[in-house]
């Protein structure tokens, strides 16, 4: 008897221009002391990963300038940049490169 397999739908989210994707850092759950936060207290970081990048920001002329950044760059951003996107569970952030403060080596 033949069983049927069901093959996870894999789900790619590929930013359009300027935007990119950033995988945000978790935030601590207990604080130097010790103490236990709830995730109503916890404060979003900051910083993330890279995970996909956009064909670059349109000129005048009509062509594209190149991302200064590339998938894995570890970045800092402002605490209020991007949009919240859920994909199968894992959240990203979907941003503009400007939003992005500096890349951290």
């Amino acid at each position: 008897m033949a069983t049927a397999t069901k093959k996870k739908a894999s789900v790619r989210l590929q930013p359009i221009g300027e935007r990119i994707v950033v995988k945000r850092e978790e935030s601590e759950a207990t604080t130097a002391g010790g103490i236990v936060l709830p995730d109503s207290a916890k404060e979003k970081p900051a910083r993330g990963t890279v995970v996909a990048v956009g064909t670059g920001k349109l000129l005048d002329d009509g062509s594209r300038s190149d991302s200064q950044l590339s998938e894995g760059d570890k970045v800092l951003f402002s605490s209020y940049a991007g949009e919240t996107v859920e994909v199968e569970g894992v959240e990203y952030l979907l941003m503009r490169e400007d939003d992005v403060l500096a890349v951290i080596g």
